[in-house]
């Protein structure tokens, strides 16, 4: 059984979603589980919609918008008294009145029960037109095979369970499921995290035992770099998984980095393929495949740079760095890139959730800080000099960190 996933962009309409179609015939995908992101820019919406709610504003036309469009998409691929109709707007219904009866002032609950609407409005849609279009599947809701634990905004799987839901699965069948989502203990809807929809892909593919797992995106493959920031890039025919998990962490944005941990466990091979054309190669990621020598380039925006010293310049000792990291691990702020002195640690920083000030207002109780805000982390693999110096020609390098064939630099 092979595991497809589709990202926004595949499924952005209703041109979208016929190709879908196009490339399972193509593919001779079946059986196939499609795991489907929301629609476009749909989470991005669904945001706004949680920011609307929280500042006593007018979430409900901004469902509304959200809603038109689906249905405008879904009007383009069925009769108006299709049962799918009714059914998008029972989702919609129900994200309104969990709005409207909602009591938890909890920001990341409520983000998680919001958000999900997009993948169910798209799995929906995707499903209904592919079994009307002659590819006959199931729909499945994620969260009643993803299990994780109450960590809203990026739950953690729970594997045991996890795989004994998606176990019971018949591997003979094709299923249509949703990305990003999943389920905690008392069954309130959790999200694995930004972009978590190739993660969701990795689980299943992991818990079916896949004959392979394939990422459809708008792009040829994995890149030696974004085409939309970088010139001259070339794709990867073939990386290993330890090429892949590096460029990942790095913040290579075609990969997930928690995707490719399940994948290597049971050697699942990995493509990432274009679905504007599905007859090329793209790129394999596998436990044989080579590791690239070919210059790659990474760039990380959005970051920010701490540089923290103690107050009385004495050393940054081990027991300094931990008060340090238990706050990033309270704050969920990630670390891109670290570098310490005797007396100074500078980190490179991720703020994803928007608790930067809380962390600097309790570091400042026994540090000294300095931030810069609005830098980016670029990351260079395999690149001489010339190369790197002619990326970085106007900009200004405020860190810089070598190792082997990699380096690093926070820019601005």
């Amino acid at each position: 059984m092979k595991v497809f996933k589709f990202g926004g962009a595949s499924v952005k309409d209703a041109e979208g979603v016929r190709n879908v179609a196009t490339v399972l015939q193509r593919q001779e995908a079946h059986p196939c589980l499609l795991v489907v992101s929301a629609m476009g820019k749909t989470t991005n919406a669904l945001e706004d919609v949680i920011k609307l709610y929280f500042e006593k504003g007018d979430y409900v036309s901004a469902v509304d918008k959200i809603m038109n469009s689906h249905m405008q998409t879904a009007a383009e691929l069925f009769t108006k008294d299709a049962p799918i109709m009714r059914e998008l707007q029972e989702i919609a219904d129900d994200l309104l009145n969990f709005l409207r009866k909602n009591k938890s002032p909890n920001y990341s609950y409520v983000y998680d029960q919001t958000v999900s609407t997009g993948e169910l409005l798209s799995s929906r849609i995707l499903s209904e037109y592919l079994n009307s279009a002659g590819y006959s599947n199931q729909w499945l809701d994620a969260r009643e095979y993803i299990k994780t634990d109450e960590n809203y905004r990026e739950g953690n799987v729970q594997w045991q369970i996890t795989l004994g839901n998606i176990g019971d699965l018949n591997r003979s069948q094709s299923y249509v499921t949703q990305g990003f989502i999943g389920s905690d203990p008392n069954t309130f809807t959790t999200t694995l995290g930004r972009e978590g929809s190739d993660y969701s892909a990795a689980v299943f593919a992991y818990g079916l035992d896949a004959e392979s797992l394939t990422i459809w995106k708008d792009v040829p493959g994995v890149m030696t770099g974004d085409p939309r920031k970088f010139s001259d890039v070339q794709l990867l025919d073939s990386i290993s998984y330890e090429d892949a998990i590096e460029m990942a962490y790095f913040g290579a944005s075609v990969i997930h980095p928690k995707t490719l941990q399940p994948l290597q466990k049971k050697n699942i091979p990995f493509y990432v393929k274009s679905f504007l054309e599905p007859d090329q190669a793209g790129t394999r990621v596998s436990g044989s495949g080579n590791s690239s020598n070919l210059p790659s380039y990474i760039l990380k925006e959005n970051q920010f740079l701490v540089h923290i010293a103690t107050r009385d310049f004495s050393f940054i000792a081990e027991e300094h760095i931990s008060q340090i990291f238990n706050l990033l691990a309270k704050y969920q702020i990630k670390v891109s890139l670290m570098q310490n002195t005797a007396i100074s640690l500078a980190l490179c920083l991720e703020d994803k959730y928007g608790h930067l000030e809380d962390f600097n207002r309790d570091l400042n109780a026994g540090f000294t800080t300095e931030m810069t805000a609005g830098v980016s982390l670029f990351t260079v693999r395999n690149a001489g000099p010339e190369e790197i110096s002619r990326y970085c020609a106007d900009k200004e390098i405020l860190l810089e960190q070598i190792s082997h064939n990699t380096v690093q630099m926070v820019i601005r």
